[in-house]
């Protein structure tokens, strides 16, 4: 699983061969999330409170460049790396 951003403890993260509708991955510790793109929708998983507000804060920065990630990924092509939160 291809990582483009790490914060604060998080991982956020494309498969090459995941599904519609267009998501990433967010881990931190045991926890993960699917969330869509570009509307932040939590698909599945549970991350705790605060850091699933960093990882939709972050969505909200970056969706156009996730959503650039979603296309490479389809296409099997490198991802480029995206900013983390600060």
């Amino acid at each position: 699983m291809p990582e483009i951003s790490r914060f604060f403890g998080i991982v956020i993260a494309m498969y090459y061969n995941d599904h519609e509708p267009p998501h990433f991955h967010a881990r931190y510790g045991d926890h993960e999330i699917r969330v869509r793109i570009p509307t932040g929708e939590i698909l599945s998983g549970t991350l705790p409170t605060a850091q699933c507000r960093m990882v939709l804060r972050w969505l909200d920065l970056h969706a156009d460049a996730l959503v650039e990630d979603w296309r490479l990924a389809r296409q099997h092509r490198p991802l480029a790396p995206i900013e983390p939160l600060k």
